[in-house]
């Protein structure tokens, strides 16, 4: 939709040639007015895109809470639009954030071209500060590059910058600022671009799938009650997240009884992720640098992942059920919680909880039995914040969060389906049970 602020920022760059503050190697068109501006600020997954008109086909992916950025065909070129501005994301039902991101959300908006495509990209900065758009992994001139600084000059406040290049070789890449880079990033600025082979029968590696997913990882920290990330966290984040979101607010990845799936993984957090898929193997078919060769792969059930690293794994979904996929480091699969405190396994506090109630009616002593007992019950929360485990399946409390989601194959799913079919139902005789000795 067309809004004023967006009228506005489109006539104030109606002729490229005069009104942007850094120009592209290619010929741009004079009195070209800026593509439209199109913003996002729904969660949920948006479907599959399809390829633009007069574009090369594709098989379009889907990102996981997230959105494909329509394109615009001009003169051959493939033309994208980003606003780096601040947003606001739901984390998950109960949480938001103030981020900052482009096009109303955090990630990005993905980006899907051709390899081959002369692609080119209008970066309007709506922050109070400058910036610079990096295209991480890109085969590029390098004035192109985006390092603020560096490569370009930095994009000031309210001024619109131009990218062309070819984009060379298909796979997984991702684009996060290079200007003030610490701090963009940790408030969200970051997002996925994919190319796809121009030739997919003749690119080696390459294998078609039914199902592509894509998920960037990233990480905040967030004080309970607050919405701002602390930027200067290093490493003890305590929200780690697929694509800004974390469980329950991450929506399963669906597929088809017996479809080839792809899910590709950036990540641009400051540690690694093993990222474990229960009841299948798969291969790494996709690196930094593109498709791997066949003969170089073996069957893997976990893939890490390390900062600045893009992978991507495939797999055929040959049995049914609810599969859990889930960062292994497991502190990353739990939501906020508190790193400062003792710990009271074992601990009697029946004395102090009786005391500590006296002045905090609410209070409720945990801990001295294990944690399990934290996915079950339902305490008072500060304002904006999430419980340390959570989460209800079909047999109780899943007590788990962050990076955790999972994989539900059916046999009666549509091809192209990617709604949510509800809880598996197994066959009778197939789920672990008590053993009652007769």
């Amino acid at each position: 939709m067309l809004s004023r602020r967006n009228f506005l920022l489109q006539a104030a760059g109606t002729s490229l040639v005069s009104s942007l503050g850094f120009l592209s190697w290619g010929p741009v068109r004079a009195g070209t007015r800026l593509p439209e501006i199109i913003r996002r600020t729904d969660p949920a997954s948006s479907p599959p895109l399809a390829p633009a008109a007069g574009s090369r086909p594709y098989r379009p992916v889907l990102t996981l809470n997230g959105w494909s950025l329509p394109c615009r065909i001009q003169d051959g070129v493939r033309e994208f639009h980003l606003v780096a501005e601040p947003v606001e994301r739901e984390l998950a039902p109960g949480m938001v954030a103030n981020l900052w991101g482009y096009n109303g959300s955090s990630p990005g908006p993905t980006l899907e071209v051709v390899e081959g495509d002369r692609v080119r990209i209008f970066v309007t900065n709506l922050l109070k500060e400058h910036h610079a758009v990096h295209w991480h992994g890109q085969l590029l001139p390098n004035g192109m590059d985006g390092v603020g600084g560096l490569t370009q000059p930095q994009i000031p406040p309210g001024k619109t910058f131009v990218y062309e290049f070819v984009a060379k070789r298909s796979g997984t890449f991702m684009y996060h600022p290079h200007a003030d880079d610490m701090l963009q990033t940790a408030m969200g600025m970051m997002g996925l671009w994919i190319t796809h082979p121009k030739e997919p029968a003749k690119t080696p590696g390459y294998v078609a799938c039914e199902r592509d997913y894509v998920i960037l990882l990233n990480a905040f920290d967030i004080a309970p009650g607050t919405k701002t990330p602390n930027v200067n966290t290093m490493l003890d984040f305590n929200l780690w997240c697929w694509n800004s979101r974390v469980f329950p607010g991450l929506e399963p990845l669906v597929a088809r009884l017996g479809e080839r799936v792809r899910i590709r993984f950036g990540n641009l957090t400051m540690t690694s992720h093993p990222i474990h898929l229960h009841g299948f193997d798969f291969h790494v078919t996709g690196t930094d640098g593109g498709w791997t060769a066949p003969p170089s792969r073996w069957p893997e059930i976990t893939v890490n992942i390390e900062p600045g690293q893009m992978r991507a794994i495939e797999f055929v979904a040959d049995a049914p059920g609810d599969w859990a996929m889930h960062c292994h480091k497991l502190h990353h699969t739990m939501g906020p919680m508190g790193h400062t405190v003792p710990p009271l396994l074992n601990v009697d506090q029946r004395d102090l909880e009786k005391r500590i109630k006296a002045l905090v009616p609410d209070y409720m002593a945990m801990g001295q039995h294990g944690m399990a007992d934290m996915g079950a019950m339902d305490m008072p929360l500060p304002d904006n914040t999430l419980p340390m485990m959570t989460g209800q399946g079909p047999y109780g409390p899943v007590e788990m969060g962050g990076m955790f989601s999972m994989l539900k194959v059916r046999a009666d799913l549509a091809p192209g389906d990617y709604r949510d079919p509800g809880w598996y139902t197994p066959p009778a005789g197939s789920v672990a049970h008590e053993w009652i000795e007769k």
